[in-house]
């Protein structure tokens, strides 16, 4: 079905769609995939539109979306990583991509990472959502001391930064 755009427009124009079809294109047609539950699809469309970096934050937000409805959501994680380190994304948009990171991960069990990016959160707009209520509940829930050292074995707040850049960037250093 994702070649069912590229049929069309070659049809109309006897051309190649990649020099007819913009990015913006690209992204919309993806949404609308999206919409109609043609993830696969829809993913196509918006890995397309990440190509440009005016779009890549965006697209690789949806693209983890997509993902994560399709119950992919190791998938969706990366996904939603990719979005974060894109050079172009806002205050804002770090704080969307980071909550859609955070969702994804509590659905994984994966609580300490969970709570960085609430936290990270929390920090940039403190009303947003319902963040502070998931971090209290997450709290609650929080793996003992001797799982809380960061993968340098800091401790503090240098060790949760250090380990909420390798969570967010998915590296290691």
């Amino acid at each position: 079905m994702g070649d069912q755009w590229h049929g069309i427009a070659q049809q109309e124009t006897g051309e190649s769609t990649d020099s007819v079809v913009s990015v913006t294109e690209w992204y919309e047609r993806g949404l609308a995939l999206k919409k109609a539950g043609l993830y696969k699809a829809a993913i196509d469309q918006f890995e397309r539109a990440a190509a440009d970096t005016t779009l890549a934050v965006k697209a690789y937000a949806q693209i983890g979306l997509c993902l994560k409805i399709a119950g992919q959501g190791e998938e969706a994680v990366t996904a939603f990583r990719k979005a974060l380190a894109g050079t172009t994304v806002t205050s804002k948009e770090r704080v969307q991509v980071l909550y859609l990171l955070g969702r994804t991960l509590e659905s994984l069990g994966r609580i300490e990472e969970t709570l960085e990016a609430y936290r990270w959160i929390r920090r940039e707009d403190p009303a947003y959502r319902d963040v502070a209520a998931r971090i209290e509940q997450l709290s609650e829930r929080r793996p003992g001391p001797s799982e809380k050292k960061s993968r340098s074995g800091e401790t503090g707040l240098a060790g949760s930064f250090m380990k909420l850049r390798q969570t967010l960037l998915g590296t290691s250093k």
